[in-house]
């Protein structure tokens, strides 16, 4: 089975048990998010303060696009997405990654959530749903996923928060984002080649540290 994955042993004991138990009925590896997929939840946007920084796949984010973020999408799948009040839809690529707040599936380029007149309300309930697939979708299924446990715009505390998990868990990492206004130090847990994995670690950061967590792929 070939599969990309890094279990770490200090990290939780039933891991390689439950791996051993499982192995043989998981999936080959395959499209993760084929064309159909739908998800329903709360979408969200963003703007003038990543305008022109780029994104998790590199290119410069240009708010007046069609573009979205999401934490777990191939970069590169198209969506569309249906504003489930009104009826309004638009179509657009993932090429970045969020939304980090509890209780959001997508964040939408400002271009787009005017397409569907939510600008001036800030956040609408969506249906989302696959509709075509990065050329390279085989292959990139699968990869690596960490665990977001903290966003601070103080070094200091994200680096106080890295300390104390290092004591924990191993493959504990600062990710530095720049955007228009400030910088915001994101404190990653875990380099994780199975999802459920990481949210499984997810579930421990959130139980047993009190953290908001989040899973997101871990891009090149």
């Amino acid at each position: 089975m070939n599969t990309r994955r890094r279990i770490f042993p200090s990290l939780f004991g039933f891991v390689l048990a439950t791996e051993l138990v499982s192995c043989a009925s998981i999936p080959r590896p395959g499209v993760d998010y084929p064309v159909g997929y739908r998800e329903s939840g709360i979408a969200s946007w963003y703007g003038e303060d990543f305008h022109g920084r780029p994104t998790a796949n590199g290119e410069a984010y240009d708010m007046y696009g069609l573009t979205a973020a999401h934490r777990l999408m191939p970069l590169g799948t198209t969506i569309k997405v249906t504003q489930r009040e009104t009826g309004r839809s638009v179509t657009v690529r993932v090429n970045d990654r969020g939304p980090f707040v509890r209780g959001r599936i997508l964040d939408l380029s400002y271009g787009a959530a005017k397409a569907l007149g939510m600008t001036g309300t800030g956040t609408a309930p969506v249906t989302i749903e696959v509709v075509t697939l990065p050329e390279d979708s085989l292959k990139t299924a699968g990869g690596l996923f960490t665990v977001q446990a903290g966003a601070f715009e103080s070094e200091a505390n994200a680096r106080n928060l890295a300390d104390r998990l290092r004591k924990k868990y191993p493959d504990v990492y600062l990710l530095t984002v720049r955007t228009n206004q400030n910088t915001v130090y994101r404190v990653r847990v875990g380099l994780l080649g199975q999802k459920h994995f990481a949210f499984q670690l997810a579930d421990r950061l959130s139980r047993e540290d009190q953290l908001d967590s989040f899973v997101t792929r871990k891009d090149p």
